[in-house]
């Protein structure tokens, strides 16, 4: 469910590059190319994430910076304040479990995001995060909760738990977790509504994984929930010609809004892997056969199967002759590196270099193709591994 988060000028900047490309592609990506290690570290921090991490360190911490930027996000998508908070805060919880030296310096950051957000959702409501169609109409489900701002803080909660225990996010983990589960068990499809008759898979993946940490965290068990809601999933919400799931319904999950779209599906594929890792390798696969595409040595990804549709504002713009979606080329990131997608990373590393157009200085890396969301995403795929796969290793039995 990003949000666009590259703008349309940038993006018609990317297709005159592109397109120019097309003249000296058989040495383009010479140029662009850089070593895989600055982007994945099989181990520590490689130092892409690190000059990610620095600038916005740097702007968290900094009250002016922090005020210009987050008023900027809010003139255009209130989403996209909430997410950027949340990625950043999930990368953070990544970069600490990857290198513990680190720890004391993230977790004042985390927790100043944390606490930050949960004050203005406890303040303004939850309105406050969602885009203005959000009042629109009333949600099924009463007293009015989005599954979006639930599911995300809570595994901002989860995260920093993971990275440090603090009692104070225990007990809040665990009342999201308590009451996601209510709200989910009441939808037929067992997905709680992210807006008012409105449910999307990412809200709910991201939920799902949120429960999942708290299982390993505190010893609960919702295995028997998790295998309903796959089963349910895979009955009610895979699109028949592409086998991919759906993205967003009504409550009662009768009616489809949106099919298979790549905004949605890379982050959906990232988070069931925690809960069926199969059933989550086979949806990226899928993903990489409908929406993993390239102009030569550049990768990027279309939004629809095949590139046929229409842009929205889950897709971004949509470049025209390539079909290029600036969403789903983003979370593809995700999608890629959780899977290991060696191929495919290299190639959307490229056109990252190509039309994102960093630009580095004291601070570290910003990319002036993107905004403090994108980069947030960016920052996650090249941190993200170690949460995963410590909970996914379990614990045992007698650390509970």
């Amino acid at each position: 469910m990003l949000k666009k988060f590259f703008s349309c000028r940038v993006c018609r900047g990317i297709t005159s590059l592109l397109l120019s490309a097309l003249i000296w592609l058989p040495n383009a990506h010479r140029l662009f190319d850089q070593p895989e290690s600055n982007y994945i570290a099989q181990s520590g921090i490689a130092p892409n994430a690190m000059a990610i991490a620095g600038r916005h360190i740097k702007f968290w911490t900094d009250p002016e910076l922090r005020k210009a930027e987050l008023e900027k996000m809010r003139s255009r998508n209130a989403e996209w304040d909430f997410m950027a908070r949340c990625f950043f805060v999930w990368s953070l919880a990544n970069m600490g479990l990857r290198d513990p030296a680190l720890t004391e310096t993230v977790l004042p950051v985390m927790d100043s995001i944390i606490d930050t957000t949960i004050s203005l959702e406890e303040q303004n409501g939850i309105h406050f995060f969602l885009m203005p169609y959000s009042r629109r109409a009333e949600f099924e489900l009463q007293p009015a909760r989005s599954i979006f701002i639930d599911g995300e803080i809570a595994l901002m909660l989860g995260l920093r738990r993971l990275l440090a225990e603090k009692p104070e996010y225990q007990k809040l983990h665990r009342e999201r977790i308590e009451i996601m589960l209510q709200r989910m068990e009441q939808s037929p499809v067992l997905c709680a509504e992210s807006y008012p008759d409105e449910s999307w898979l990412f809200c709910n993946s991201v939920a799902l994984a949120a429960i999942k940490v708290g299982d390993y965290l505190d010893g609960t068990d919702h295995s028997e929930f998790f295998a309903r809601w796959l089963k349910s999933a895979k009955e009610s919400l895979i699109d028949k010609e592409s086998g991919l799931l759906v993205s967003s319904f009504d409550f009662a999950g009768k009616t489809v809004f949106d099919g298979p779209e790549g905004s949605t599906i890379w982050l959906v594929a990232h988070c069931l892997k925690l809960i069926d890792p199969a059933f989550a390798e086979e949806q990226y696969r899928l993903a990489t056969k409908h929406l993993k595409t390239s102009m030569g040595y550049f990768g990027y990804a279309y939004e629809w199967p095949g590139g046929i549709g229409h842009d929205d504002v889950d897709s971004g713009p949509i470049i025209p002759l390539l079909n290029l979606s600036a969403g789903s080329t983003g979370l593809a990131f995700v999608g890629a590196a959780t899977f290991d997608d060696r191929e495919y990373l290299a190639a959307l590393y490229r056109s990252l270099e190509l039309g994102a157009f960093p630009v580095y200085d004291a601070n570290g890396v910003k990319y002036c193709g993107s905004n403090t969301v994108g980069d947030a995403v960016l920052l996650y795929s090249m941190a993200q591994g170690p949460a995963w796969e410590k909970i996914m290793k379990g614990r045992p039995a007698d650390e509970h």
